[in-house]
């Protein structure tokens, strides 16, 4: 009879040999090479990861810009649509306006409730505005009431409406010269049509490309009122002119008269005077 080597050797069939140990296990280089693997998909998972966050990051920031820019140019608008003036007292109602790295806009307006910082000023619709770039490329607004210099908090924490601004230029139709110029020299008058240019970066040190710019053409509604206007028209009486002015033809004054007032015809008494 036939002895098998393994039975021979004291070996069982399929039993735990060495030989059969070596066949099963890892090698070393097997479990590097895993481990290599592992490590690779770990660096383009987390590659992947900050690129998207990057991305996300950038389009946020790009969005955030534009909202802001876009914020702050309707504030301009706004407060240019509520302008307002009187000749009689022009000293107090002057528009200012000038270009240049820190440029700067003033001028006075009655502003709605919902304008910014509104509920700070309840009692005084009636404020001087002024939007100016500062040495930090912001674009602020201060607000004060009419005849009263700007508080300590105002100047000391202006509202900020626009960072990194690049650019910003106002430019003025003329009338006469049927163009625009880049200067107002009319500060007793309000200009009747403004073009707003305000370029803002995401960053402070963006490439040019990634400057945002919007441009805005307003047409102010606001001119100034004559003096005629602001005399009390109460107690005269019909045809009579208010005083210190000359009777101008059918009874109108220089100056035209008051919104929604009807010019006065000889014979007839104007509604509301007795």
């Amino acid at each position: 009879m036939k002895i098998f080597p393994a039975l021979q050797a004291g070996n069982p069939p399929g039993g735990n040999s060495p030989a059969r140990r070596g066949a099963l296990a890892f090698t070393l280089v097997e479990i590097l090479m895993a481990i290599g693997i592992l490590a690779l998909v770990l660096t383009a998972i987390y590659s992947s990861w900050t690129a998207i966050l990057r991305a996300s990051k950038v389009g946020l920031d790009a969005a955030a810009s534009v909202q802001r820019s876009r914020i702050a140019i309707r504030t301009i608008e706004d407060a240019l649509t509520c302008a307002q003036s009187f000749q009689a007292n022009v000293n107090y109602y002057q528009f200012f306006a000038m270009n240049g790295s820190e440029a700067t806009l003033s001028f006075v307006a009655r502003l709605p409730d919902s304008f910014p910082r509104s509920s700070k000023f309840e009692l005084f619709p009636v404020r001087r505005v002024t939007f100016f770039v500062d040495s930090k490329k912001e674009l602020l607004l201060q607000q004060s009431p009419l005849l009263t210099e700007i508080d300590k908090d105002e100047k000391k924490f202006p509202l900020v409406l626009a960072r990194n601004v690049q650019g910003f230029k106002m430019e003025f139709w003329d009338t006469r010269q049927r163009e625009w110029v880049d200067e107002w020299r009319e500060t007793n008058q309000i200009p009747k049509t403004l073009r707003l240019a305000l370029q803002i970066a995401d960053k402070p040190n963006s490439p040019a490309r990634a400057v945002q710019e919007i441009i805005r053409i307003v047409s102010v509604p606001s001119q100034s009122v004559a003096p005629v206007w602001q005399a009390p028209m109460g107690g005269l009486r019909p045809g009579q002119q208010p005083p210190g002015t000359l009777p101008g033809p059918n009874g109108i004054p220089p100056g035209g008269l008051p919104p929604g007032s009807l010019p006065q015809q000889p014979g007839v008494q104007s509604p509301g005077i007795r």
